[in-house]
C-alpha cells in the first residue's frame, strides 16, 4: 500500500493480525528483507514493514536534508496514526535500528518495545560525526558518479560483509539483485541525511526508555558487539543477546535462530 508523508510517498506492506509490529530494513535493503518472519509472527503480530525513504519502492526526493533522522522518524509516526496504531513493537536492523532507536528516543509513547539488531545510538563527539559525514559524502558521490552496479559490488565486499561471503551463492545472488533495484539517488541522499555522521547522538535519551529493549549482535562483528555492551548498561530494560558464528546481519546469515529469538521476547512482552 502507499501512505503519502508531507509529499513523500511510503511504501509498506502489511501482513498478519494481532498486535503491530513495525519492521524497518538496513540500508540498501527494502522491506522484503522481513518476508521470512511472516510465517512466523503473523497469527499474533500485524508486520508493517516499510521501505524507508530513499529505498525499494517509497520515493526518493532530490533534498537530501528530507532524508534527516528527524524527518523520518516524524513520516513514521504519519504512517502509524494513518494506520491507527497508537502503540507499537519496533524492529529494526542497522540503519533500520538507527531510525527505531531515533523514532523510541523522540516518540517513547508509541513504542511497546524495541528490537534493535546491529544499530548504535550513533557516534559520541561532533569530531567523529564530521569524519564520517566526509566519508558518507564522498561515498554518495560515487553513487551518482560510478553507478548503483559498481557502488553494490563494492558495498557487498566491505569488512563488515565478510561473513556473507559463506552464505550460499544463490543467496549472495538475490542479495544483490534486491540491492540493483534501488534508486541511485536515494541511497546517495540517505548517506548524507541520515548516516551515522548526520544523525544526532542517542546515547544520552538511553536511560530514559522505559520500555524492554532486545540488543542483537553477531559474534562475528566485534564494533557492534561494544556497542551493545554499552547500550546495555544504560538501558533500564535491556536484554542482550550475542548470535554465535554470526556477523552484522545476523537475520540474513541465521533466520531461523533470529526469528526465534525475536519471537521469544515478543511472547515475553
Amino acid at each position: 500500500m502507499k501512505i503519502v508523508c508531507r509529499d513523500v510517498t511510503y511504501s509498506v506492506e502489511i501482513a498478519g493480525n494481532g498486535e503491530p509490529l513495525v519492521l524497518l530494513h538496513g540500508f540498501t535493503g527494502n522491506r522484503d528483507t522481513w518476508k521470512f518472519l511472516i510465517p512466523l509472527l503473523r497469527e499474533r503480530y500485524t508486520l508493517i514493514m516499510v521501505d524507508i525513504i530513499g529505498h525499494g519502492g517509497t520515493a526518493s526526493p532530490a533534498d537530501y536534508r528530507r532524508y534527516e533522522m528527524k524527518q523520518v522518524t516524524e513520516d513514521l509516526k504519519h504512517i502509524l496514526d494513518e494506520l491507527n496504531f497508537p502503540k507499537t513493537h519496533i524492529l529494526g536492523y542497522s540503519m533500520g535500528g538507527r531510525l527505531a532507536l531515533g523514532f523510541a528516543c523522540l516518540y517513547p509513547e508509541y513504542v511497546k518495545t524495541l528490537m534493535l539488531e546491529s544499530a548504535s545510538p550513533g557516534l559520541l563527539t561532533e569530531e567523529e560525526r564530521e569524519i564520517r559525514r566526509s566519508n558518507d559524502k564522498k561515498l554518495a558521490g560515487k553513487i551518482l558518479e560510478n553507478g548503483i552496479e559498481a557502488f553494490v559490488d563494492q558495498w557487498g565486499n566491505i569488512p563488515l560483509f565478510e561473513s556473507q561471503k559463506r552464505l550460499p551463492s544463490k543467496t549472495q545472488a538475490a542479495i544483490r539483485q534486491q540491492r540493483l533495484k534501488n534508486n541511485p539517488s536515494g541511497l546517495s541522499s540517505s548517506l548524507l541525511g541520515m548516516g551515522t555522521g548526520s544523525q544526532a547522538s542517542y546515547w544520552e535519551e538511553l536511560e530514559f526508555l522505559d520500555f524492554p529493549v532486545l540488543l542483537v549482535t553477531g559474534e562475528l562483528d566485534p564494533k557492534f558487539c561494544l556497542i551493545a555492551e554499552s547500550m546495555q548498561k544504560m538501558l533500564k530494560q535491556a536484554e542482550w543477546k550475542i548470535i554465535n558464528d554470526a556477523g552484522h546481519a545476523i537475520h540474513v546469515e541465521d533466520g531461523e535462530k533470529f526469528g526465534k529469538i525475536i519471537s521469544e521476547f515478543l511472547m515475553r512482552n
